[in-house]
C-alpha cells in the first residue's frame, strides 16, 4: 500500500514538472496562431480563437528569417563535420600511437577544458579583426573547431578498443591511415554520434561569437537575428509574428533530437555514470 502511495507521488510530481516544462512553449505556440492585432495590450486572447498561420506565411514572405536559418545551418554542420574529423584523428593519435611529448600534450588539451570561451574572447577577436574574417562563414565556424571535450572525449573511447586489433592490422601489412579508416573508426560510430549531436546542439544555440562577429545582418545566425528581432521590430511586427519566428527556429533542433534521441539519451547515461 505504501509503495502504491509512493509510486501515485512520484507520477504526480513527474506530471507536475512536465507541465512546468511545457507550459512557456505551448504560451508559446499559442501566441504565434494569434493575429498580432489581437495581441496588442492583451496576450490573453491567446488562449482562444480564432487562430490564424499568417505569421508563419510572413516567415516566407517578408522577413529575413529563412536566411538565419541557412546560416545556423552551414555553420552547424561545419562545425560537427570537422569537430568529428579533427576530434577522430586527436584521438587516434593520443589513444594508439606512440610519439614525443604525447602526454604532456594531451594535458595541454585537457588544460583547455578549465578555460572558459570568453577568456579569449578578446584576443579572439583580435585576431579574427586581423585576418578578415568577420561576418564570414569561417569566422563563424573555426572557433567552435577547438573543442577541447571532443579530444578528450574520443581519446578516452579510443583506448577501450583492444590494441590487439591493430596489431593483427599491422601484421597483414595495414598502414596506420588504413587501420584508422577501415578498423578503429567503425567502431567509434555510437562516439561519433554523440559527440556530433552535442557539437551540432551547441553549435545550434551559441549566440555569444555570432553576436560578435557577425555585425552584418545577412551573417546572423537564428540566435542573433531572433535576439535582433525581439530589440528591434518587436513593436512593429507584433508578438504574434516574433513568436512563430521562434517556433520556426526550433523545429529543425526539434527534428535532430527526434531523429538522435537514442544518442543522446546514451550520452547523457554515460556522461552521468561517469
Amino acid at each position: 500500500m505504501r509503495a502504491e502511495r509512493m509510486g501515485f507521488v512520484a507520477w504526480a510530481l513527474v506530471l507536475l514538472g512536465a507541465a512546468v516544462m511545457l507550459a512557456p512553449l505551448v504560451w508559446t505556440l499559442l501566441l504565434s496562431l494569434k493575429h498580432n492585432a489581437e495581441l496588442v495590450g492583451n496576450s490573453g486572447a491567446a488562449l482562444h480563437g480564432p487562430y490564424t498561420l499568417e505569421n508563419y506565411a510572413a516567415i516566407f514572405g517578408t522577413s529575413r528569417t529563412l536566411r538565419w536559418l541557412l546560416n545556423s545551418a552551414i555553420v552547424s554542420l561545419g562545425t560537427t563535420g570537422c569537430v568529428l574529423v579533427l576530434c577522430s584523428l586527436a584521438g587516434y593519435g593520443f589513444a594508439r600511437l606512440d610519439f614525443p611529448f604525447r602526454r604532456s600534450l594531451f594535458v595541454l588539451v585537457l588544460l583547455g577544458l578549465a578555460i572558459p570561451s570568453q577568456a579569449v574572447i578578446l584576443p579572439q577577436h583580435q585576431l579574427f579583426a586581423t585576418l578578415h574574417l568577420h561576418n564570414s562563414y569561417p569566422g563563424l565556424i573555426l572557433p567552435g573547431l577547438t573543442t577541447s571535450f571532443g579530444v578528450f572525449f574520443m581519446t578516452q573511447y579510443m583506448r577501450a578498443i583492444p590494441l590487439e586489433l591493430d596489431e593483427a592490422a599491422l601484421l597483414d601489412g595495414a598502414s596506420r591511415l588504413r587501420i584508422f579508416w577501415s578498423v578503429i573508426l567503425p567502431l567509434t560510430v555510437p562516439a561519433q554520434s554523440a559527440l556530433a549531436v552535442f557539437t551540432f546542439l551547441g553549435s545550434w544555440n551559441d549566440y555569444w561569437w555570432p553576436l560578435i562577429s557577425a555585425t552584418h545582418s545577412d551573417m546572423y545566425t537564428l540566435t542573433v537575428g531572433l535576439a535582433a528581432a525581439q530589440m528591434n521590430y518587436a513593436q512593429t511586427s507584433g508578438l504574434g509574428f516574433l513568436m512563430a519566428q521562434a517556433v520556426f527556429a526550433s523545429i529543425p533542433i526539434f527534428i535532430v533530437y527526434l531523429i538522435f534521441q537514442k544518442q543522446i539519451i546514451r550520452a547523457m547515461a554515460g556522461a552521468a555514470l561517469k
